[in-house]
């Protein structure tokens, strides 16, 4: 059985489950989201019951936001407790602490941010939510110097968006400190299946303007990146799996490849990326759809789906309010004039940026000549592309 739930779900997940007759949890948030008529929607009290009665039930979330609702009624599965282990970065760390016994991390409580004795850990470090979502509350510290300032940004951050998102997606009273991880940054989604096995169904490089950043804007997927991955990627999710015992569980996985190593970010449960994001372009790139590959514990043909692929660029370009204006003083963003920066856009996804802090997703097709496209975005703040009223309230 599937969850749908804000903040956001896609055309294309409403026609999967629609279409291939997937049980919709009807909950009280998904009974607003616009499902297609004909989804065949079932009621809580039967989902539980199904929970109880199956040995084999598949369980897919669209948003984290679900996770409450797992937690609160699935307690006799055992899977509440599975989700803990990776939605909390403490406990993950202290999950993979056997596999990666010299990593440096350490939980602090937001309140007692400024008593933190930076002396002591070792630089640069990146600090972030021990629960949270996109790079909100994120931080990479290079030096001593910019402890103080880094706070002071933290609590602002925080104080803007504290009430976006369920305290189950994003708490802010823990903080985890933790070593940087270098190298080049990739998310892949998997899942593994009734026997615990990981099947991977999708591969993005993620891309950064600079050293310093740690923004979510460009993620690419390409025949290249997925043959350059895809064994020790699967490989690295097993070694994970095995760790909490997985079955019948996606997972939306980050990290880092430097020469041979794979050290993981993070691994986010029950789903694949956000929003409807990574799984939907896997299906706009390669033709197969990730969502039926779980429900129905199928592989993607990999050779099949990348044959034609040479040369070929999809990129997921997620539009934050970069631009240094308060949502609430943006009066417009020119679409147009974004969608004229790209040589084949596939689709676009508009956002009401005052309530999430976003203005969209463009999902794009580049040749890889023509690399130069994603450079200009990712080295944007977005100014360019917004009308703004400098006298509305901050």
């Amino acid at each position: 059985m599937f969850f749908a739930d804000k903040p956001y779900i896609s055309d294309f997940f409403k026609q999967t489950v629609r279409d291939n007759n997937i049980p919709v949890v009807g909950t009280e948030t998904a009974q607003t989201l616009g499902l297609y008529s004909g989804t065949r929607i079932i009621s809580e009290e039967a989902a539980v019951e199904m929970a109880r009665a199956s040995g084999d039930l598949r369980i897919y979330t669209t948003s984290e936001n679900a996770i409450g609702w797992l937690s609160k009624n699935l307690t006799f599965s055992g899977l509440p407790e599975k989700i803990a282990l990776f939605k909390d970065k403490v406990k993950f760390r202290e999950l993979t602490k056997p596999l990666f016994p010299d990593f440096y991390f350490k939980a602090v409580c937001v309140k007692d941010l400024e008593q933190v004795q930076i002396e002591d850990i070792p630089l640069p470090f990146i600090i972030k939510p021990a629960v949270g979502f996109f790079s909100m509350g994120v931080r990479k510290v290079t030096s001593r110097q910019e402890w103080p300032g880094t706070v002071n940004s933290i609590r602002a951050e925080m104080d803007k968006i504290k009430d976006a998102y369920p305290e189950a997606v994003l708490n802010t009273d823990t903080f985890i400190i933790e070593q940087c991880i270098h190298g080049d940054e990739y998310a892949f989604d998997a899942y593994f299946d009734s026997s615990g096995e990981p099947v991977v169904v999708g591969i993005l490089k993620h891309t950064f303007s600079s050293d310093t950043d740690v923004s979510d804007r460009v993620y690419t997927t390409s025949k290249e990146i997925i043959e350059e991955n895809l064994d020790d990627f699967t490989r690295f999710a097993g070694r994970i799996g095995k760790l909490a015992q997985l079955r019948n569980f996606p997972v939306h996985i980050e990290v880092r490849r430097e020469g041979g190593v794979l050290l993981p970010i993070e691994v986010n449960p029950m789903r694949f990326g956000g929003w409807c994001t990574t799984a939907d372009i896997s299906f706009m790139a390669y033709g197969f759809n990730p969502y039926l590959c779980y429900f129905l514990q199928q592989k993607p043909n990999w050779v099949e789906v990348l044959k034609g692929k040479e040369g070929k660029l999809y990129s997921l370009v997620v539009l934050d309010n970069s631009t240094g204006f308060h949502a609430d003083q943006i009066t417009a963003f020119d679409f147009e004039k974004l969608l004229a920066n790209f040589e084949q856009p596939m689709e676009l996804r508009k956002i009401d940026v005052r309530e999430h802090s976003v203005f969209g997703f463009l999902f794009t097709e580049t040749r890889a000549e023509n690399f130069i496209e994603l450079k200009r975005i990712l080295d944007s703040n977005l100014s360019e592309f917004i009308s703004v009223d400098p006298s509305a309230g901050r």
